[in-house]
Parts: structure tokens; sequence; C-alpha cells
């Protein structure tokens, strides 16, 4: 009998890109298969089956693709966290460090409201530094996260153990090995 296909089994390896020595997990591969993009969504959406979810955070940029998919599925709204410089409207914002340098993302200062009930959505925990800057911000706006969920995470970065220090609850479809 046949393996039946996993969300792994979609997302293709890039070797060297961006740099000499990373291997990229690329989930565009994923989202351009029909059957691979549904079965990744409704992972993502399981663990959360009967929970008050209100907004739905995707981080920049692959999170807005999950993150529209599951805030439709879930019928609530939906809040970017984009970088420095690219939301319109008054905002605050939090400086981190990533792989490959450092950065700054942003959110509105009026997108969560205390005691909404939020679920963070990106496609790749590496270090955990673009979820945790995130988590920061809903933090500040008073927004109360119930789960950060992912496609694909790289254990030895250590993000998943970053942000449950944090006291985060951490839900992976997958994990790959090697950076």
């Amino acid at each position: 009998m046949p393996k039946k296909p996993d969300v792994k089994d979609y997302i293709r390896t890039i070797v060297d890109f961006p740099h000499e020595g990373i291997m990229f997990r690329d989930v565009t591969t994923l989202f351009e298969d029909p059957r691979g993009f549904r079965m990744a969504i409704d992972q993502m959406l399981h663990p959360y089956a009967g929970e008050q979810i209100d907004k739905v955070v995707g981080l920049e940029a692959r999170g807005f693709i999950l993150g529209g998919a599951i805030a439709h599925q879930l019928s609530v709204g939906f809040v970017p966290i984009r970088k420095k410089g690219k939301l319109p409207g008054t905002t605050i914002s939090e400086e981190y460090k990533l792989e490959y340098g450092e950065a700054i993302v942003e959110i509105h200062d009026d997108a969560i409201k205390p005691g909404e009930k939020v679920l963070v959505v990106d496609d790749l925990l590496a270090t955990g530094g673009t979820a945790g800057a995130g988590i920061k911000l809903i933090q500040r706006l008073g927004g109360d996260i119930i789960s950060c969920a992912f496609i694909v995470d790289l254990p030895e970065l250590g993000g998943r153990k970053l942000l449950e220090t944090q006291g985060m609850d951490v839900h992976v479809l997958c994990e790959f090995e090697g950076l």
C-alpha cells in the first residue's frame, strides 16, 4: 500500500539559499498544490477545534497566506505583522535578531483589543526571533496568545524552546534537521 502524503512531502529544500550552507525549506511548493495546501491548513486548525479565537496574526510574509486562510476558516479577523514601514496607520514596533541579521516588525496600534484571544501563524520556526517579536507586540496591545502554529520547525536553531520558555504553546506540522 503506498504511503499517504504528508505535509513534509510537499516542501522542497533549496541548498545554499539565501547563503552558502543554508538548507532553505521552501513552502511555496506546498502552497501551489491544492491538496497539500488544504492538508496544511486543516492540520494547522485541528488543535484549536472548540477554542475561542478572536484574531489570527500572520507574520510577514508567508504567515499572511496561512493566516488569511486560517482566519477565513475560523470566521475571525486577520492581522498582519509587517516589516517596518509597510503598514499605513499608526503602529508600534519591535526590533529583533534573526538568522541572517536584524530587523524590525510592526503592527497597527489598534489591531488587537485587550483580552482578545490570538493565534499566531507563520510558515517556519527557526531561531524564534520573528515570532518572539510578534508575540511582544501582541502582548503590548493586551492580546492573549492562545498558541503559535507553524508548518516547519528547525529544532537545531532553538526557536521552539525559546517560545516555550516564554510560556507559549507551540504547534508544528513537521520538522527538518539541519540549518
